[in-house]
């Protein structure tokens, strides 16, 4: 089952996706990822237009950084990788940087919005992918504000879950994590048909189960498909965002952590004036 969303394969017809975006963020070359200092990789793509700067060293251990611009089409991109120096530098006055030469041709293809192959110049083909450094593939990592919407046959839906309450292990993931009336609940799926990914239920006020969610995500973002009410897997494509942090803080341009307003206590003061009188407290 959860092999249909990993092949991301005629989702809602024939010609409904053929092409993805890169997720905005840093990557990084999967086999250089060992905990230290290293070569690292900010991409982003706005329409087709893909950005690539890249931190990495000159051959005498100097550090150094490239910037690449191209055209993405058909998950892939290919465009010069320009070195620059002589720009400002911490504490300096105005300074432009110049560009210092081309390295080569540095070329990416995506297999995925998270995953993809680059070839850069002199180098053989290598892995990439978006570097996930503060989501670990545990419950407390589910907790915050959720968005879903489902589109397809059956239409649009959409719903929001804040999930607050932890709860335990089922038998295939490693821990539910449930909005406060523990009808709608989450787990990271370990074991099973769903292992790697995210599994979710709302539930009736008779404890029905009334639709799921099977998707997986990246840091804010995660796509899957909607699962119905006897559990089985639709042709409903799912599209997930987080909307707050763990620590309720917002993950969008706009929103952001909600302030608390402070309370009328009017009321509380003068029960509490009035019991402080009263005769029986002598």
């Amino acid at each position: 089952m959860f092999k249909k969303i990993i092949t991301v394969a005629a989702l809602l017809g024939a010609g409904w996706v053929h092409a993805f975006m890169p997720q905005t963020g840093t990557w990084v070359v999967t086999s250089e990822l060992d905990g230290k200092p290293g070569r690292g990789l900010a991409i982003d793509v706005q329409n087709d237009v893909f950005v690539l700067q890249m931190y990495a060293y000159e051959n005498n251990g100097h550090p150094t950084f490239y910037l690449a611009t191209g055209r993405l089409v058909d998950n892939q991109v290919s465009a010069p990788l320009m070195r620059y120096a002589g720009g400002r530098h911490l504490g300096s006055g105005p300074l432009s940087g110049q560009e210092a030469g081309n390295a080569g041709t540095a070329q990416f293809r995506f297999t995925s919005g998270v995953t993809g192959f680059v070839t850069l110049p002199g180098e053989t083909e290598k892995a990439i992918a978006r570097f996930n450094f503060g989501y670990p593939f545990a419950a407390p990592s589910l907790r915050g504000i959720w968005n879903f919407t489902s589109f397809g046959p059956l239409g649009l839906t959409a719903e929001v879950a804040n999930l607050t309450v932890s709860g335990p292990a089922t038998n295939t993931g490693n821990g539910i994590v449930a909005s406060s009336d523990g009808l709608f609940g989450c787990e990271h799926q370990t074991s099973g048909n769903a292992a790697g990914g995210v599994l979710c239920v709302r539930l009736n006020a008779q404890g029905q189960l009334q639709r799921g969610y099977l998707f997986v995500y990246s840091v804010n973002e995660g796509e899957g498909y909607l699962l119905n009410a006897s559990g089985s897997m639709t042709e409903q494509l799912v599209s997930v965002r987080r909307l707050t942090t763990p620590s309720t803080i917002g993950t969008g341009i706009v929103f952001k952590e909600a302030e608390q307003s402070q309370p009328d206590i009017t009321l509380l003061e003068q029960a509490l004036s009035d019991l402080a009188t009263q005769s029986s407290l002598q």
